[in-house]
């Protein structure tokens, strides 16, 4: 015979019951309205970061394009001469500087980054692994003006002193002391993409007689080639916007870059070093923006490019 609490508790738990399937009805509706709600809200922060994106680009390029009120696009775009006193605003110094330092940072960095990611990953024991990926993520985080610091007053003098030129800043010193920013955040970013590979394709490779050299380049690297062609972005875009540390270390004369050790500047050191002393409304002004509005253009562009290389190189 059940007793009167065993009774009182069954009668609890069908009404319980009975309550809850009434109140799943209402925690249906419920999470309805609250995924509905979190949707609207995850479409109004993307439409809100396209809309900020493309106002800058619109401000950018709306204020740029009055510089040709005065000055020609053919000599603002071919022109080496940047004489702002005498109305001559000739880019093309700081477009190929820009273009210059970018390409030979990556072509110092990627192969640099790839290599550490591949021995943090492939080679390295764990209680190395632990000690070691602390040290990269907190070189991501030093702040620019620290390299650019460093580079001026140790790495200048040592290129000084090892090359025997004079002056030792120009393009080698800011794509040095690039290389050591963004050689973080590639190797960190192609370490996880090489480390997602799954095992199996390592173990098919050892399988089929491969050494360890021929599985990682062969394999393993052209596994995590997506993750790996992100690495190449983020440090890409990093390189070309960086301005405070070039500054400091690319001489920041308006000549053309056609020595590693010729002071030279970029778009970004230029309008650093010129925005303060600009009027207002004027051709100068202008011309700073339009060289803005180039330099997210060649973010952009180079941004598209990695990406096209990448699907074609996922499709192989």
């Amino acid at each position: 015979m059940p007793s009167t609490s065993q009774a009182y508790n069954g009668a609890e738990l069908g009404k319980s019951l009975k309550s809850g399937s009434r109140r799943a009805l209402d925690r249906k509706t419920r999470l309805s309205i609250y995924n509905k709600s979190f949707k609207m809200i995850c479409i109004a922060c993307a439409c809100f970061v396209c809309l900020i994106l493309f106002s800058i680009l619109f401000l950018m390029g709306r204020t740029g394009v009055l510089t040709f009120e005065t000055v020609s696009p053919a000599t603002f775009f071919f022109s080496t001469e940047w004489v702002p006193e005498n109305d001559q605003y000739g880019a093309l110094v700081f477009i190929f500087g820009t273009l210059a330092l970018t390409f030979l940072t990556m072509l110092i960095s990627v192969p640099l980054s790839v290599i550490i990611a591949v021995f943090l990953s492939e080679m390295t024991p764990g209680w190395l692994k632990t000690a070691l990926r602390p040290v990269m993520d907190l070189l991501v985080g030093i702040p620019s003006v620290v390299y650019g610091f460093l580079g001026m007053t140790v790495l200048i003098p040592l290129l000084r002193s090892v090359t025997g030129t004079s002056m030792g800043d120009g393009l080698l010193a800011a794509a040095i002391v690039l290389t050591i920013m963004v050689l973080p955040t590639i190797s960190r970013i192609t370490d996880d993409a090489i480390v997602a590979v799954p095992k199996k394709y390592r173990d098919a490779s050892y399988a089929l007689g491969s050494t360890r050299f021929q599985t990682i380049v062969k394999v393993v690297i052209p596994a995590a080639r997506s993750g790996i062609m992100y690495a190449v972005i983020l440090g890409m875009a990093r390189a070309i916007g960086e301005t405070m540390a070039v500054v400091m270390v690319i001489g920041n004369t308006p000549q053309l870059a056609d020595e590693l050790f010729k002071p030279t500047a970029v778009l970004t050191s230029n309008i650093v070093m010129q925005i303060a002393n600009v009027p207002f409304d004027s051709a100068w002004n202008y011309a700073l923006y339009m060289m803005g509005f180039l330099l997210l253009i060649i973010s952009l562009v180079m941004i598209v490019l990695v990406r096209l290389f990448q699907r074609k190189g996922v499709k192989v």
